[in-house]
């Protein structure tokens, strides 16, 4: 489902329309109904960990800098490496808090290979120790994805819409001061659909039949 298709399906679920609000602060119809499709995206991307929504970036270190510029799609972090600058080889970095690495390493002017690594804040990555050397830096991590309000298609609007349809129609029902009991089936239906991106993005994607059972239902 691209942008329009969702739009128009949104407008007729709920039987309107939304047209232009009267006002110095009154929202057009596209601001209203992009706002509903932008908060499901939010909603769905926070929740779930899509397998296909990941990425990888590599780059040096500079030596003696603990900070690392944090990607700006990024979302939540997966891992981090440092890579050997003589053999090549990956050693992952524990993730833990600025304070607990404040204290396991009190000097700031100790260097050596990266062992652990935090958030600093929303645009910096703190490493301990800083770098003795130019190590390559590998960090796979969750992002952002452009919207569909932007980009017309999306990988959730084109294999799970409707997860991103049921959430932009609770946003624009309760939005409406709609019914209980219709919010109450669109959450249902949300739910449902969430449920099994779930299944499929942190269960499917992450198994294999040789180490996983399948699934087995009796036979009558």
């Amino acid at each position: 489902m691209n942008y329009t298709a969702l739009v128009k399906t949104i407008k007729s679920y709920v039987e309107n329309d939304f047209p232009d609000t009267l006002g110095a602060s009154g929202l057009t119809t596209a601001e209203q109904v992009d706002t509903f499709i932008d908060q499901a995206e939010q909603r769905v991307y926070n929740t779930v960990q899509i397998l296909n929504l990941r990425k990888n970036v590599t780059g040096p270190v500079t030596v003696g800098n603990q900070y690392l510029t944090v990607p700006s799609d990024w979302l939540a972090s997966h891992s981090m490496a440092v890579k050997d600058v003589t053999t090549g080889a990956y050693s992952f970095l524990d993730n833990k808090d600025v304070s607990y690495i404040r204290e396991a390493f009190p000097n700031p002017t100790s260097t050596g290979k990266p062992t652990h690594f935090a958030m600093f804040d929303d645009d910096t990555f703190f490493l301990a120790p800083a770098p003795d050397l130019a190590y390559e830096i590998e960090l796979h991590y969750f992002y952002y994805p452009t919207s569909i309000v932007t980009a017309s298609t999306t990988w959730l609007g084109d294999n799970f819409d409707s997860v991103l349809l049921y959430g932009a129609l609770l946003e624009a029902y309760t939005f409406m001061k709609g019914e209980v009991d219709v919010i109450a089936e669109y959450q249902k239906r949300y739910d449902e659909a969430l449920t099994m991106l779930k299944q499929l993005s942190e269960g499917k994607n992450r198994q294999d039949n040789h180490r996983t059972k399948q699934t087995r239902y009796p036979v009558q």
